[in-house]
């Protein structure tokens, strides 16, 4: 009898930077104009393409994370703040509690015993799990691998304070205007846009160096080299 793992399909980074944040800061930042569409249907349209991909993800994955529940949650945090016309130190507050609320996450997971960064890296999809674990336990290694683990976990939670502060202070730096004004949906467009390089690569940096540390760890741990944690098979 065989047996077939079904898998969610991989997210298309592309995609998610175009709809996220390519086409809404262009919207943002040049028909926000009164010669254009101004700031009020300027900013619905650009919140509508997050949006839109969002729940095009829900229907094609079934499912929605926490996580992206949490940017679903953004997005229309974002369009609330500047529709009504809050005043725009909520940007930044809101900016900042998004990424602050998923690292309290990731760092309450380890004090729960399931660290949320070995859900994320040891994928049996990935790698050959039942090999390393087995490994572990006849090396006598288990309990100082779930050290590591947790040692990593904290290094993830940090991440997302790295992407907090960054958020709160690139909000407070550009975005100055009153909600409700052409100039906040352009300086709302200007920091999303700068927010794939100030915030989003050099996290994604340091999850890749992470990732490495949590390798390093299992190779050295377990003694085997790294074609043989993979799971070649799948």
């Amino acid at each position: 009898m065989s047996t077939k793992t079904q898998t969610k399909p991989a997210n298309n980074t592309l995609l998610e930077i175009i709809y996220n944040i390519a086409i809404p800061s262009i919207i943002l930042m040049k028909l926000s104009g009164d010669d254009y569409l101004g700031s009020m249907y300027a900013l619905v349209l650009a919140l509508l393409f997050p949006l839109g991909y969002g729940l095009y993800d829900f229907i094609k994955n079934k499912s929605m994370n926490f996580i992206s529940l949490l940017g679903f949650l953004s997005t229309l945090l974002t369009g609330g703040i500047g529709l009504f016309e809050l005043d725009v130190q909520w940007l930044a507050i809101k900016e900042a509690a998004i990424p602050s609320a998923i690292g309290l996450v990731v760092l309450v997971s380890g004090f729960w015993g399931k660290p949320l960064i070995a859900k994320m890296l040891l994928n049996p999809m990935l790698f050959n799990l039942d090999l390393i674990y087995q490994t572990l336990a006849d090396n006598g290694k288990t309990e100082e691998f779930k050290a590591k683990i947790q040692r990593a976990n904290h290094l993830l939670a940090i991440t997302f304070v790295f992407s907090a502060t960054m958020n709160y202070l690139l909000a407070k730096w550009i975005v100055v205007s009153p909600a409700g004004t052409a100039e906040f949906n352009e300086q709302l467009g200007e920091m999303t846009m700068l927010s794939y390089p100030v915030i989003a690569i050099p996290s994604m940096l340091m999850l890749i160096a992470i990732m490495f540390y949590v390798v390093k760890t299992l190779t050295r741990l377990t003694k085997l080299n790294f074609e043989q944690i993979l799971n070649a098979e799948k």
